[in-house]
């Protein structure tokens, strides 16, 4: 299956305007013609090696904050619709109550660590306020720390607060991070690891925890993202509504009406068109026709999805309109277009 969100290509001019405080594109335009302002310029030709894995990396960089950005702009729209399907039913007898923000730790104040939380930061966008890190060396974060982001180094703490806690920090000192964390995970919290030496697997034994999350890239032509953390990251929403206690009709309604309203002009102008999602997507069709009609969805395994073929592998590899409905949907949050000449993303989902 080719369907896969885009990476450095969508995501690649916002991540530089992060830094440059400007238009990068135009900068660059300016320097094109100047060889000795060239990166390479003046290297031997041994060394230029060394560019091509340092533009790997930056890749890899960039890949890293888009897909986290765009689980957690998923996961705060979610939470929003969560709030407002448990209030619509009350009568308010006083001001309306505010939806409580998504709270993200990181461990690992490092170079990923550090670009992850800008990133954050300027594209959900998440408050400083609920936003926190965790490292060994709080003080080299000065520049974060002024924006209000709390940095410290107590790692139990962070993943007792979070919703959610990215993993930044180097293989050698996962385990060790592990140990002290996992009495203090939450069932509900998910963890999202970046460190790539540390399989599913290990990392759920590590943790004693299921709700994981670990995207995996491969640089072979290009940079790609394994199609598994795609139903990784669905699944996930479905244990969020889990954890609401949501009926499993209405939590498919949600996840139509928010995630596969975002469509071109090739299915029309509303979403009657678009795909919906249905029961048996998710679960298998012995377990969908025995599930009481008021029920929630199972609590998934997430490290199991990420390892197993599921209905939703399924589903997703010989559905081509819902691939184009998701990728639709992923440019829509970061306002972008798949092509230049292509009509406007039109969405009935909130913009956040």
């Amino acid at each position: 299956m080719h369907f896969l969100p885009p990476g450095p290509e969508a995501l690649g001019s916002r991540a530089d305007l992060l830094h440059l405080g400007g238009d990068g594109h135009s900068e660059m335009d300016m320097l094109e013609d100047l060889e000795t302002l060239q990166s390479e310029y003046a290297l031997p030709e041994e060394e230029r090696t060394w560019l091509f894995l340092k533009g790997r990396s930056r890749g890899l960089m960039v890949e890293a904050c888009a897909h986290a950005t765009f689980f957690c702009k998923l996961y705060r729209i979610l939470r929003q619709s969560l709030h407002e399907n448990q209030t619509s039913g009350h009568v308010s007898t006083g001001s309306p109550i505010a939806c409580e923000e998504l709270n993200v730790g990181i461990i690992g104040g490092g170079h990923l660590g550090k670009q992850l939380a800008r990133v954050l930061l300027q594209l959900v966008p998440i408050p400083t306020e609920s936003l926190r890190i965790s490292t060994r060396r709080p003080e080299v974060l000065d520049e974060l720390q002024k924006l209000g982001i709390q940095c410290f180094y107590q790692n139990s703490y962070l993943v007792n607060w979070a919703n959610v806690v990215f993993l930044c920090c180097l293989p050698s000192q996962l385990p060790n991070i592990c140990l002290e964390i996992q009495s203090s995970l939450e069932k509900t919290c998910i963890v999202y690891s970046f460190v790539a030496a540390i399989p599913v697997p290990r990392l759920k034994l590590l943790l004693n925890h299921t709700n994981i999350l670990r995207p995996q890239y491969q640089c072979a032509g290009g940079i790609t993202l394994n199609i598994k953390w795609l139903e990784g990251v669905f699944y996930a929403a479905l244990n969020i509504c889990t954890a609401k206690e949501m009926s499993h009709p209405r939590v498919l309604q949600l996840l139509s009406e928010q995630f596969l309203s975002a469509h071109s002009g090739d299915c029309g102008k509303d979403s009657a068109s678009c795909p919906k999602f249905q029961l048996t997507d998710f679960v298998s069709k012995t377990y969908a026709k025995n599930l009481p009609l008021r029920r929630p969805f199972p609590w998934f395994d997430l490290a199991a999805v990420q390892l197993k073929e599921t209905p939703f592998s399924l589903r997703l590899s010989k559905s081509t309109a819902l691939q184009d409905h998701l990728t639709h949907f992923y440019c829509h949050l970061f306002g972008i277009s798949l092509f230049k000449d292509q009509p406007e993303v039109s969405t009935g989902s909130p913009s956040q």
